[in-house]
């Protein structure tokens, strides 16, 4: 299993327009940060988490030639703003792309692309198939993927498990219910977008304490706010478990 950190930045990516801060003015391409998402290779399937407003960039930058489907985590635009942009798999493949969401979320798609949606589409508009799911194991084509329930203050979210690999962003609360379907894991990808406490987001110490209540064998931060620091001083002070994630990022997966 192979998986790509597509993007690793807030919804207002790094740098944010006008600022001047270090981390914005940084030179290091590992301060240059997309919106969250990530891609999932495996079994000669290929699958995306979440399409954010810079997927068509994250797309060509990983050379995707194929996507079997889109998990959406919630319904968030800096996760789904990009979803117009599945035009290009839909006129290489002549199929629709699989979509998989709450039902909450899947109404949000069908409101925020209602052109993809109506009795009589204008030529070229994306061509979706929404699959609703929950919290449930869902079995596609021999892969098993697993949700997480996990709360965005509020709002819920959904993490997703496949093997010994999960990924959980937009939270700062876990379930100890949910926190039970993370045990022995060989790599977690977790939000961690600031030293300072968030309304909706696990602050890096925050995520550290699940990380080290769950000990997966690898943690990587993912959904980095420039108000973090720069990575490489970040990096340094982390447990020898836990690494900051960079857009780009390729992690390989035994099972």
């Amino acid at each position: 299993m192979k998986v790509t950190l597509l993007g690793t930045g807030t919804s207002l990516g790094v740098p944010v327009i006008a600022c001047d801060c270090p981390v914005c003015q940084s030179s290091d391409q590992r301060d240059k940060r997309m919106r969250t998402a990530a891609l999932l290779e495996t079994n000669g399937q290929v699958w995306a988490i979440d399409a954010g407003p810079d997927f068509r960039m994250q797309m060509l930058q990983s050379k995707v030639k194929r996507l079997d489907g889109i998990f959406l985590t919630h319904e968030h635009r800096d996760h789904t703003a990009g979803l117009d942009d599945v035009r290009a798999f839909n006129w290489s493949t002549r199929n629709p792309i699989q979509i998989y969401g709450e039902e909450r979320v899947l109404k949000s798609v069908q409101r925020e692309f209602s052109y993809a949606f109506q009795e009589y589409k204008y030529p070229g508009v994306p061509d979706f198939k929404l699959n609703q799911i929950s919290n449930q194991p869902i079995h596609l084509d021999g892969l098993e993927v697993i949700p997480i329930r996990v709360f965005h203050h509020q709002l819920p979210v959904l993490g997703f498990r496949i093997g010994s690999f999960a990924y959980v962003t937009d939270a700062n609360c876990i379930p100890p219910e949910e926190m039970d379907k993370l045990q022995n894991l060989e790599v977690l990808i977790i939000n961690g977008l600031r030293y300072e406490s968030h309304l909706s987001h696990y602050s890096l110490p925050e995520a550290i304490e699940v990380i080290e209540q769950l000990n997966p064998k690898r943690a990587i931060i993912t959904h980095i706010s420039h108000q973090l620091g720069l990575h490489e001083e970040v990096n340094k002070r982390l447990p020898s478990n836990v690494e900051l994630g960079y857009d780009g990022m390729v992690i390989e997966i035994d099972h």
